[in-house]
């Protein structure tokens, strides 16, 4: 309910108001009134935005501001991101059985009041990360490009692989968690023990994929993850990338790959030689972005702050003005603080 009195001012004051220190135009108009014994009292209009201006108006207006610029900026991925956000909620009420449950539950544990509020927020945040990808995009030259293609990029590999999981849980002791990873990687040496004890070291994993491999996916095509390069997995995948690359066609890893799933053996069957510049453009910026995203750790306040820019936004209320350039300067110096 405040969150909609707070749009409904800051709309208000963004329409009809002009000058340093922006009044609505019903201003003088109550909102509120009292009456006890004869003796009246009103709150105004413009009493009600100064309150709201001052204990949420910087919140408001922050939002306000993104949701327009990125909307307008972005209108052709605007959907997808409301398909995103209400496929989210779908899966919310899914998981929790009804609207009221899964309600309760966001009310308790999130802090929104509403299934609205939280849909919002999720396409607000899809808008933002949309903007962040292409704003690093955007950082990218093509002097990068080229250096990555000459010293980096390489050709497809074909791999196939094993994946062991671990049976640990967040409700196991530290020592029982450690015990199940031990585990699981103790069945990855077992593994590789067998490949290097075999005459016909692929036939053999095709064999241990169907007795040892966790990867349903995978499990029936015998371990087959296709061809694989960097642009292929996502990031959190390199580890088992950088194997991939290491090996020589016809060989398997001899040590515990580890990404988020797992544990791994791998087994590289084929290459292909490098593919062109052209080609790799898109994928090689896409991969340099990341980077560059990982790298700055205020990315979000730069890409906000680049696209209001473009944007000419302007705060025309001092007050307001004065609040975004503190809460601004707070945020960049939280954010040094923080990279120490």
């Amino acid at each position: 309910m405040k969150k909609g009195l707070i749009l409904s001012a800051i709309c208000l004051f963004g329409l009809c108001g002009c000058g340093r220190i922006p009044k609505l135009s019903n201003g003088e108009e109550a909102v509120i009134t009292f009456k006890k014994d004869d003796k009246e009292h009103n709150i105004s209009a413009n009493e009600l935005y100064e309150m709201l201006k001052n204990d949420f108006g910087l919140f408001a207006t922050e939002e306000l501001i993104d949701k327009y610029i990125l909307e307008t900026e972005f209108a052709s991925y605007s959907e997808t991101a409301k398909k995103a956000s209400e496929s989210a909620i779908d899966s919310l009420i899914t998981s929790y059985g009804d609207e009221e449950t899964a309600l309760q539950a966001l009310q308790m544990y999130a802090g929104f009041q509403t299934l609205d509020a939280y849909k919002n927020y999720l396409y607000t945040n899809s808008l933002t990360d949309h903007a962040i990808d292409e704003y690093a995009k955007l950082q990218i030259t093509d002097k990068n490009i080229n250096d990555y293609y000459n010293k980096e990029a390489k050709g497809d590999v074909k791999v196939y692989h094993i994946l062991v999981t671990s049976k640990a849980t967040s409700d196991m002791s530290k020592d029982d968690q450690t015990k199940a990873e031990n585990e699981a990687k103790a069945k990855v040496e077992e593994i590789i023990k067998k490949l290097k004890d075999s005459d016909n070291a692929f036939e053999t994993f095709k064999e241990l994929v169907k007795e040892y491999s966790e990867d349903e996916s995978t499990k029936d095509k015998e371990g087959n993850l296709g061809w694989i390069n960097y642009y292929v997995l996502d990031s959190a995948y390199d580890e088992l990338v950088d194997a991939a690359y290491k090996l020589k066609d016809g060989e398997f890893s001899t040590k515990v790959i580890t990404t988020e799933l797992g544990y791994h053996v791998i087994y590289r069957s084929d290459s292909k030689e490098k593919d062109t510049l052209d080609n790799l453009k898109d994928k090689i910026t896409d991969i340099l972005a990341d980077r560059y995203k990982n790298d700055d750790k205020k990315i979000e306040i730069h890409a906000l702050q680049y696209y209001r820019d473009l944007y000419n936004m302007k705060i025309t209320d001092s007050e307001l003005n004065s609040q975004y350039g503190k809460h601004l300067n707070a945020q960049l110096n939280a954010q040094d603080t923080t990279a120490e």
